[in-house]
């Protein structure tokens, strides 16, 4: 019988260990080992029948696919801890199943299926803090339905033990109501009560809150000094943090960056909202440059936003005009619904000559009368393009047939040029050598913009040479590093074609092994000739020896798989490093895949490195920009990085890279080399859709 009980707390400690990892993982943001090590406790917990540990970890298991999207998964997860807990009584674990649960159905819009789980949890929850937690979450959805007297209800009754947050959205209601004199009377006891509990976050928070009512009042200058206050607060939270808590933090607060330059905006200030602008991107990828470029802690510390002025500069030493874009949203009040959705597109034109102009494009058109939003305009035009697969599980809306064909009349390509370029397009240069840099944000990072159509089969290509950045201020960075690294050289690194590595490309499913890339073979070999070096292919290509090598090589290139991890999971060696990896060939000592986080840690000495695969300019968008290959290869001191924006075809690519490389050996500067392939690819009959040669963009460095 002793044996017997002591298997049993065998058992169940090893539970607990797995359940522990399982935490410490999702804490990693680890999602595929995440979900293993809760699986393996769930099923330990299955044998002796631990009724507790089962619904712990089955509510673990809807945690983690809650945070990776997959709303349907964790539903299901969530709908199996509650049915067991229809025998098991534990009032505590259903609060927090029936809490998260409806978490998943207020991020998914579900209002009306989040009410009753969060009342229900409200009814049996003994926690006074979760308590007014999910009062809050409940006044947010009668808020967002528009029942505003029930959502005051409920934040009256939170007030007491969540002071600053309740009055905040006791605060909001009465401006939706059109009571400003009201919201702004709570939205400064709201950060009255912040400051008095010494809480930043909240502080920061009932700032802009109260900027927003005085802008709404009219007040601007007001509302302007309080945001500033309001940027100071996050920018403060943020030095200490690591970069990971640093993209992560700063999505809560790039609000505060767009309200004031609405407020900018509204009072004409051009130039100060470009600075705005400037200074709300990117922020977490400048420190990590910074930190290469100026290793010592002093000269860290003196990083700092950049002026107009600085701004003017930049443009003129890269004899470019830059065009920064930013997407500005709004709270509307639709089908009796409070709603955010997109209301303009800034758009900043900086000249060599230190010109600086202004222009707009009104998005609201767009979800107004043709029932799209900009973010599903840009998923549609890839997907009309041939881009997208929208039955793959990397799709994550689920596109309406009506909808595809109004992108289609007229085509995508051409309704993105008449927001993107079309208010700008007479200020832009004449002369198609002279370059110009987009600065995109959000979605835009996703648009191929040489394959924008001006007319019928006119693409901006024809008309400019392009290259883009995630801020102004990398691309000052990324100067700095051209300056350090050698010049091209002969010493180049060309990898094809490695013996392909097996891949776990979703959690809980058996490794696949890549397939084998015969193109990518001879776009090496093609290049490696042109460069007058040996292309490295096969075994020979393993992860072992390529970074023996890679710190070396003036030239890097790779044509290979690339594999893309944003934020959804794709195996666990993949999740290591968020962003992706590169498929090397595997060796006793690893698995062959070189990660976005191992490429970070590196010291590249290359002028440039061009990723000759599969979605490598891919990542999780963020308000950082796109945490991806691009963001590590450049933080590891790579000036000028070639990437591609989807799944590109394996002939047509070995036929663009060889044009490339023949190019940049008639000495023309990177951005033009691209350009000249371009045109020359789309020139061969089987290759004239932009999906042949649209997808790859220079970032960076054009010389």
């Amino acid at each position: 019988m002793q044996d017997v009980s002591q298997e049993i707390s065998d058992n169940e400690n090893q539970a607990v260990i797995l359940e522990q990892l399982g935490n410490a993982y999702y804490c990693l943001s680890d999602y595929t080992n995440a979900i293993k090590s809760y699986s393996q406790a769930l099923q330990i917990a299955q044998k002796p029948n631990y009724i507790q540990r089962q619904v712990k970890n089955l509510a673990n298991l809807g945690n983690v696919y809650n945070s990776l999207a997959d709303y349907e998964t964790a539903i299901k997860y969530y709908n199996d801890a509650l049915n067991i807990l229809e025998q098991y009584q534990d009032t505590q674990l259903k609060t927090q199943v029936l809490q998260s649960r409806g978490d998943v159905y207020i991020s998914q819009g579900k209002y009306n299926e989040a009410i009753p789980d969060l009342s229900q949890a409200l009814a049996i929850d003994k926690n006074t803090s979760s308590l007014a937690q999910t009062k809050a979450k409940l006044a947010n959805i009668y808020y967002s339905l528009g029942d505003y007297n029930k959502a005051i209800q409920y934040y009256k009754e939170a007030v007491e033990f969540i002071p600053s947050e309740a009055l905040g959205g006791l605060g909001n209601v009465y401006l939706a109501l059109g009571d400003t004199a009201k919201a702004i009377e709570l939205h400064s006891s709201s950060l009255a009560k912040a400051q008095q509990n010494e809480d930043k976050e909240a502080e920061g928070n009932a700032l802009n809150n109260l900027a927003n009512s005085l802008r709404q009042a009219g007040k601007l200058p007001e509302a302007e000094k309080y945001l500033r206050e309001a940027i100071a607060i996050w920018e403060n939270l943020r030095i200490q943090l690591d970069d990971a808590n640093k993209i992560s933090i700063f999505e809560k607060q790039a609000r505060t960056y767009r309200l004031l330059q609405k407020v900018l905006i509204a009072q004409n200030k051009i130039a100060e909202a470009l600075e705005i602008s400037e200074r709300g991107r990117a922020r977490a990828f400048i420190d990590l440059l910074n930190k290469r470029v100026s290793p010592n802690q002093t000269e860290q510390s003196k990083v700092t936003a950049l002026n107009i002025e600085q701004i003017k500069q930049i443009a003129k030493n890269q004899n470019a005009t830059l065009v920064q874009y930013s997407i500005i949203n709004d709270e509307f009040q639709i089908d009796d619904k409070r709603q955010t959705q997109d209301a303009e597109l800034y758009i900043w034109v900086i000249k060599p000559t230190g010109e600086v102009t202004f222009h707009r494009s009104d998005l609201k058109p767009l979800w107004q009368t043709e029932k799209i939003t900009f973010k599903e305009l840009v998923e549609l035009t890839r997907f009309s393009m041939g881009v997208i697969d929208i039955n793959s599980r990397n799709s994550r809306n689920i596109f309406r047939v009506s909808v595809v064909e109004k992108i289609n009349q007229p085509k995508g390509l051409q309704r993105l040029h008449d927001f993107l370029i079309k208010p700008i397009a007479d200020i832009l240069p004449n002369n198609p050598n002279d370059r110009v840099i987009f600065i995109p944000q959000g979605e835009l990072f996703l648009v191929p913009f040489p394959a924008l159509q001006y007319d019928e089969d006119k693409y901006l290509i024809e008309k400019h040479t392009i290259l883009t950045v995630p801020s102004i201020q990398v691309l000052d960075f990324t100067s700095k590093q051209q300056r350090r690294v050698k010049p091209l050289n002969a010493k180049s690194l060309i990898v094809g074609n490695p013996t392909m590595p097996k891949v776990e490309l979703q959690p809980g499913k058996p490794p696949e092994q890549l397939t084998n890339l015969p193109w990518a073979e001879k776009e090496a070999k093609n290049i490696a000739e042109i460069l007058k070096t040996r292309a490295i292919t096969g075994k020979e290509a393993s992860k072992t020896a390529i970074l023996q090598q890679i710190s070396q090589a003036g030239i890097i290139h790779f044509a290979t798989h690339g594999l893309l991890d944003d934020n959804r999971g794709l195996g666990s060696a993949i999740a290591e490093g968020v962003g992706g990896a590169i498929a090397l060939a595997p060796s006793n000592q690893d698995n062959g895949l070189l990660t976005a986080e191992e490429i970070l840690n590196l010291k590249l000495n290359a002028n440039l490195v061009v990723l000759s695969a599969c979605d490598t300019g891919r990542g999780r968008i963020t308000g950082d920009g796109v945490i991806g290959l691009s963001r590590s290869l450049i933080s590891a001191g790579v000036p000028s990085v070639v990437v591609s924006l989807w799944a590109v075809s394996d002939n047509s690519t070995s036929f663009l890279m060889t044009e490339f490389y023949q190019n940049l050996r008639q000495k023309l500067d990177k951005a033009t080399a691209l350009r000249k392939a371009m045109l020359t690819t789309m020139q061969q009959k089987k290759y004239q859709k932009p999906l042949h040669w649209a997808a790859f963009t220079l970032i960076g460095e054009a010389e």
